[in-house]
C-alpha cells in the first residue's frame, strides 16, 4: 500500500487504469443505496473495522490520487487503526491490483472489448465485510436488483447503527453479534422471505461461533473456500461465486448461471436465445484467471 498523510487527511496513490468517473458510474446506478451517498463525485461513507466507526469522504484527484477526508471527529488517534482503514478502501477499490493483463485480454476479445473500452478504469468494488457480502449475496437471490437495495436499505435501518453528520444519516452494516441474536419473527417486517431470514440469522450464529470467517476462507485456495461457503444453508453456487469475487477477491470466482451474464452475453452477441452454459464455457476459455473482472464487466453492460 503507498499512502501518506498531509495534516490529518490521508493521500492514497492509485495505480494505472484506474478511472475515477467508471467507478463512480457503478457506485451511483442504483438511487436506494444505503451504505454511502456520493455527491460531485466525493463518495460519504461510515468505515466500519471492528469498533472503528470512522465517518469518510473520499475524492480523487486526476486519477493519480485518492484523498481520504474524516467528518465529525471520526479520525482515528491510532495510527494502526488509519492503516487498517486505508486497507478497507484498497480493498474496497481493489487497488493492489495490475489490470493491464485483464485489458490486453479485453482487446481482442469479442464480447469483452467493447465494455472493456466503455467501462475502463473500473475496479470490481469489493464488499471487505464478510457478513456484509454474504448477506447481501441472500437478498438478492431470485429477485430484481431494485427490490433486493429496498430489502438491504429496510435490513440496514432496522438493524444497523449509523453516525448523524449535517443533518444526514450515515449507515453502518448491522453486525452478526447482533443478527445472530434474533429469530426470524424479528425479521418479519421486512419483506424478505421467512427462509431468507431464517438464512441470514444462520450465518450470522455460524460468525459469531467462530466457525466461519473472512480470515479463514482466504487462507483456503479457491475450491476449498467455494465448498466452504456452498455448504452453509442458503449459499448456493451462485452466492458462493458473487462472495469469493467481492469479498474473498477470487478473480477466478465465476458465477456461471447469472441471468445478468447470460443476458449480457445473449445482447453483445445479438442471439435470439440465451445461450448454453457449454457456448459459455467456450466463451469464457481466454478469461482464464480474470473470470471475475469479465463477469463484472458483462454485468456492468446491462446494470
Amino acid at each position: 500500500m503507498i499512502w501518506h498523510e498531509i495534516n490529518d487527511v490521508i493521500v492514497i496513490a492509485l495505480p494505472e487504469n484506474f478511472d475515477m468517473n467508471a467507478n463512480v458510474g457503478y457506485l451511483t446506478r442504483e438511487k436506494n443505496e444505503c451504505m454511502y451517498e456520493i455527491e460531485n463525485d466525493i463518495i460519504t461513507k461510515v468505515i466500519a473495522i471492528g469498533e472503528i466507526r470512522s465517518l469518510v469522504q473520499v475524492s480523487v484527484i486526476n486519477n493519480k490520487q485518492m484523498v481520504v477526508q474524516f467528518l465529525n471527529d471520526t479520525r482515528p488517534i491510532e495510527k494502526w487503526k488509519r492503516e487498517e482503514i486505508v486497507k478497507y478502501i484498497y480493498e474496497w477499490f481493489d487497488l493492489d491490483n495490475d489490470l493491464t493483463p485483464f485489458y490486453e485480454m479485453a482487446k481482442v476479445d469479442p464480447l469483452l472489448k467493447m465494455p472493456a473500452k466503455k467501462f475502463y478504469g473500473l475496479r470490481v468494488i469489493g464488499i471487505p465485510d464478510l457478513f456484509e457480502a454474504l448477506c447481501w449475496g441472500v437478498l438478492g437471490q431470485q429477485i430484481n436488483l431494485a427490490f433486493a437495495y429496498s430489502l438491504k436499505k429496510q435490513f440496514v435501518e432496522r438493524f444497523g447503527d449509523s453516525i448523524d453528520w449535517n443533518g444526514k444519516k450515515y449507515w453502518v452494516f448491522p453486525t452478526y453479534e447482533r443478527i445472530a441474536q434474533l429469530t426470524p419473527t424479528d425479521l418479519a417486517h421486512i419483506k424478505m422471505t421467512v427462509k431468507k431470514s431464517e438464512y441470514i440469522i444462520g450465518i450470522a450464529k455460524l460468525m459469531a461461533s467462530g466457525e466461519l470467517s473472512r480470515e479463514k476462507l482466504i487462507k483456503m485456495n479457491f475450491k476449498d473456500a467455494e465448498k466452504n461457503l456452498i455448504k452453509i444453508r442458503g449459499i448456493g453456487p451462485w452466492t458462493a461465486n458473487y462472495v469469493l469475487m467481492r469479498c474473498l477477491r477470487f478473480q477466478t470466482a465465476f458465477p456461471i448461471d447469472d441471468v445478468g451474464l447470460i443476458n449480457s452475453i445473449k445482447i453483445l452477441r445479438n442471439m435470439e436465445r440465451k445461450p448454453t452454459k457449454d457456448e459459455i464455457l467456450e466463451l469464457s476459455l481466454p478469461w482464464e484467471n480474470w473470470e471475475s473482472y469479465a463477469t463484472f464487466y458483462l454485468w456492468r453492460v446491462l446494470y
